[in-house]
């Protein structure tokens, strides 16, 4: 009996892994195509890790967005993303959708992202933040690893490397938590990992 392949959609980006990444951010997959407004991760104009990271990194919530073309600045993004060494990718690589959203309830996973062939690739990073179930079940069926409290994280082995797996609240806005409170985590999870600068070190050119 063949598998229908018809509803299944692959991912469309490639992992972002910078030489020098310490941290991985695993989402769960990419909202449709129609709610893009940049090529990157966290497309969706309503999704507000861009606007989290803009608090965290500039004080500002605004700082990446560019408004005019209702869009963000996608390659200031790159560039802070680099210079911070902070890695971007999901947890899976197809997917079906049940109802044409990106909701994580709503995404049923054909393919998991290799999550260890993907540390290979960034062998300074200790730290992986994750947001949502989907990507959390990945990790806890692959390393036994337990979803940790919000803002917390658990410690978790691959081979003879030792992680931590942060849990940060979502930033779908329809996540019940204020913006500058989901920053506010973001910011200690940062500061913790040592991704966060001293004053007046991050350089970001506008």
């Amino acid at each position: 009996m063949e598998t229908n392949t018809d509803n299944i959609e692959r991912h469309p980006l490639e992992p972002f892994l910078p030489a020098n990444a310490r941290l991985l951010m695993l989402g769960s997959f990419p909202p449709p195509r129609k709610r893009w407004s940049m090529e990157f991760f966290y497309p969706n104009r309503t999704n507000q890790m861009w606007l989290i990271f803009g608090i965290v990194f500039f004080g500002d919530s605004q700082h990446l967005v560019d408004a005019e073309n209702k869009t963000f600045r996608q390659s200031v993004i790159e560039r802070l993303l680099r210079e911070r060494g902070i890695a971007i990718y999901d947890a899976a690589r197809a997917v079906r959708r049940l109802s044409g959203n990106a909701s994580d309830k709503d995404l049923e996973i054909v393919e998991k992202t290799d999550i260890a062939g993907l540390l290979s690739r960034v062998p300074l990073c200790g730290d992986i933040v994750c947001t949502g179930q989907k990507s959390f079940s990945v990790l806890t069926e692959e390393f036994g690893v337990e979803v940790p409290a919000m803002g917390g994280y658990n410690e978790f082995s691959i081979g003879d490397r030792t992680l931590r797996l942060w849990r940060m609240p979502s930033s779908s806005r329809a996540y019940p938590m204020k913006l500058e409170e989901k920053a506010a985590y973001y910011q200690r999870m940062m500061a913790a990992t040592g991704i966060l600068p001293r004053s007046g070190e991050l350089k970001i050119e506008n």
